[in-house]
């Protein structure tokens, strides 16, 4: 299994900006953390349209993809305009009938994931990323960044983490991955929008650098962590 993973925009371009947040940013954060999970079945291979903050054309992206013969592409953007919730979009135009199978367990398992978030559900557009691909290409928009209860929710690292957990569990879905002997379950334990919630804290000092210091080692070995 080949998977490209394309967080939207990138470099120059931020996508939807509002309430201290980029688009940019948050997609390839997301991204990162479906790179991770996916790593914990067997027979997956992942790649990335870019790991770092950078610009790419649309076209260059479904390139990427098209050269790799990759079996999916899943783009990842953050919606803007006034809305709420999460939608999923596939080509409008003629596609196979594995591409709306996909669709169908990727949307369903990232609206479990997500619980309580308004389903906006499964489109079709005209996207490049969509249109120029020739594997099965899902592009999902996830919650809006000018909608200010979706932004608490974009805020949190483990709200991210849910929406990584439900793109990688339809792609387990879809394609009856199995996953790696020797790996441990990060799936989150809690969602968001229950009533309890366990936080851990790992560490408090009196010197902020020491903090950021910590968050910075969590974080290289894939733990999504923030000074409070």
């Amino acid at each position: 299994m080949k998977i490209v993973i394309d967080p939207g925009h990138g470099g120059h371009d931020p996508g939807a900006v509002a309430n201290g947040l980029k688009e940019k940013d948050l997609t390839l954060t997301i991204v990162k953390h479906i790179g991770r999970l996916l790593g914990e079945y067997e027979g997956a291979e992942v790649f990335y349209t870019r790991t770092d903050d950078r610009y790419l054309s649309l076209e260059e992206r479904a390139t990427i993809a098209n050269k790799l013969k990759a079996d999916l592409l899943i783009s990842v953007h953050i919606n803007a305009g006034g809305g709420t919730g999460f939608e999923s979009y596939v080509y409008n135009g003629n596609v196979s009938a594995a591409t709306v199978a996909y669709q169908n367990v990727i949307h369903a398992e990232i609206m479990k994931a997500i619980d309580g978030v308004k389903d906006r559900g499964k489109k079709r557009a005209n996207y490049a990323v969509l249109r120029e691909t020739k594997m099965p290409a899902i592009l999902t928009e996830n919650l809006f960044i000018d909608n200010a209860n979706d932004v608490a929710k974009l805020k949190s690292e483990q709200f991210l983490l849910q929406v990584a957990h439900g793109h990688v569990q339809g792609i387990v879905k879809a394609f009856d991955l199995k996953k790696k002997a020797n790996s441990t379950p990060s799936q989150p334990q809690q969602k968001v929008s229950d009533k309890k919630l366990y936080r851990v804290q790992v560490g408090a000092f009196a010197n902020r650098e020491n903090a950021e210091r910590l968050v910075e080692e969590l974080k290289k070995k894939g733990y999504p962590a923030i000074v409070v």
